[in-house]
This record gives C-alpha cells, sequence and structure tokens, in this order.
C-alpha cells in the first residue's frame, strides 16, 4: 500500500486519491457485500446506516486522510513502520472498551514488535519530517478505533459488508467535502491560510493512460481486497491478533521500497526486521494453540 501510494504522491491531491481509492474499493466488494447482507437476511435500518456513515468517517475521512497526507513528508517504509502501531492501540481499546482478554504470548508479542519498530527507525538517524511522523501516528490511533467499533458489530453484517459500506459512506462523505472545497470562499479561506492541498481538491484530474493503472490497483487490490482480507482474519480470531498482522507490513514494506523506490535498507531496518517476524511468530503460533484448547475444551 505504501509503495503503490508514494508512486503517486505527486501526481493526485491526497484528498483526491483517498477519494478515489475508497471509492472504487467499495464498488469491488459491493456485490459481495449485498449477497451476505441477503445470506444473513439482513435489511438496512436507519440506524446502520448511521453506524457505517461513523465507522466511514473514521476509517476514510480522518484516518486515511491523514495517512495520505504523511506520505508527503516521509519515507514508504517509514510510514510503514510507524503505522504498525495500530496494533498497540487496538489491543488498548478492546481491553477497555470490548473488555477482551489479553494474553500473555500477545503483549510478549507486541513488545518484542515495539522494540523492533523502534531499531528500524533508528530515532538517532530518524528519516522523515515531525509533521509525517505524528499524522501516522495519529492515523494509527483513528484506525484502531475503527478497527475496535467494527469488531462489535462484524458477527452481525460479516466482514465483507461492514468493509464495503464503511468504505462506500466514508467516500460519500469525502465527496461532499471535495465539493466544498471548490466553493471559493472556502477555497479563499484554506489558500490564505498556507492549506493549499484543502483548497479546491480536484475530483477526476490527473487520470490518464499512464496513471490509470496505478489508480486501479490501488483501487481494487490495496483498498478492496486488501481491507476485506484484513476484517475476514480478524472475524476468525480476535482484534488483538488480527491487527498483529500490521507488524508484517514493515517488513515487506521496506524490502519493496528498497527495490521499486531506491529506499536505504540499513543494518538496524534488517534487525528490525527479524525481530518483527519473531514477534509476530509468537502471535501466531500463540493463537493457534490457544484455539486448539478451546476446540479441545468444546469437545470434552
Amino acid at each position: 500500500m505504501e509503495i503503490a501510494l508514494k508512486i503517486v504522491t505527486h501526481e493526485f491531491n491526497p484528498i483526491q486519491m483517498t477519494f478515489l481509492r475508497f471509492f472504487i474499493g467499495s464498488f469491488i466488494l459491493l456485490p459481495f457485500a449485498v449477497k451476505g447482507l441477503q445470506n444473513k437476511k439482513i435489511c438496512l435500518k436507519a440506524n446502520d446506516i448511521g453506524f457505517f456513515a461513523l465507522t466511514g468517517f473514521i476509517c476514510v475521512v480522518i484516518s486515511m486522510v491523514m495517512y495520505q497526507l504523511a506520505l508527503l513528508y516521509a519515507p514508504a517504509s517509514t510510514i510503514a513502520t510507524l503505522l504498525s502501531s495500530i496494533p498497540v492501540f487496538t489491543v488498548l481499546f478492546a481491553f477497555m472498551f470490548l473488555h477482551e482478554k489479553v494474553y500473555h504470548y500477545t503483549v510478549i508479542s507486541i513488545i518484542i514488535n515495539i522494540i523492533g519498530i523502534i531499531v528500524i527507525l533508528n530515532p538517532r538517524q530518524m528519516s522523515g519530517s515531525i509533521e509525517g511522523m505524528i499524522l501516522i501516528l495519529l492515523s494509527s490511533v483513528a484506525f484502531a478505533a475503527y478497527s475496535v467499533i467494527g469488531r462489535k458489530r462484524i458477527q452481525y453484517y460479516g466482514g465483507t459488508a461492514l468493509t464495503c459500506f464503511s468504505f462506500l459512506f466514508g467516500s460519500i462523505e469525502m465527496f461532499f467535502m471535495i465539493l466544498i472545497t471548490q466553493i471559493r470562499p472556502v477555497s479563499n479561506f484554506f489558500l490564505q491560510n498556507g492549506m493549499n492541498l484543502f483548497a479546491s481538491v480536484p475530483l477526476l484530474q490527473g487520470i490518464s493512460v499512464h496513471t490509470l493503472p496505478n489508480v486501479i490497483f490501488i483501487g481494487v487490490f490495496v483498498t478492496g481486497l486488501g481491507y476485506l482480507f484484513y476484517f475476514l482474519g480478524m472475524e476468525a480470531t480476535s482484534t488483538a491478533t488480527g491487527s498483529l498482522v500490521f507488524f508484517i507490513k514493515p517488513a515487506l514494506a521496506s524490502i519493496l521500497a528498497s527495490i521499486i523506490l531506491n529506499e536505504t535498507i540499513t543494518t538496524s531496518m534488517v534487525s528490525g526486521i527479524i525481530l518483527i517476524i519473531a514477534g509476530s511468530t509468537i502471535s501466531f503460533v500463540g493463537d493457534r494453540r490457544m484455539q486448539r484448547i478451546r476446540n479441545t475444551c468444546g469437545t470434552a
């Protein structure tokens, strides 16, 4: 995700790109979401619309806009690494609001992964501006809140429907916000206060034969299918365990950023990647053991 979005950073307005990828992603998922609701015999009502409007606002309008803005200020590998702080906030929120139990192996895994993240970032030689760091951490907090809120109803709607309609309503909210930025007094306000990115945000400008493949890849595969698999994974495990897959992102993103964007892989980055893989392995092994114990107790 970070690599693909970094490539188009200077070709699209960040607000515009956020709208485009979630709008495309929602329509890719829509047939599957509708079928899932039909199988569950669910007819969306006013309170369901309100719920999706809320999750869409938190995920798309808040979290992903800040995420896209952060890519303007920091390398893709750094953004991917900081985004891995999501599970830390998710575990905290899940414990506080959902009263989910946190197992000892989950805590150990998180600690090891946090150490790995710190090693990769290498605070003494941290690259990227403070603006990028703050934006991606705020994005992580917002996405963790979205994950926990979604967890409360994911069994009811199903992962596909929850993801699809959150994206759809979030992109609709962004559509109207973009239209508002094109009103002259609003546009002038942003320009006069040095917030040019929020002034007269375009909808389709920049889409061409050259950029269309990237837009399709980002909208269909990264946004639509990527988040679908993430929520289906959470549906099969728990919020805490499901979110731990984000710790794999720094390893993959750093390698891909080196190959595609020519970002440097340092010794500290390699050491951090090893720690992250080790921490994630502890989580996966612990979760499988716990699942076997539950199955054994259930059978008994």
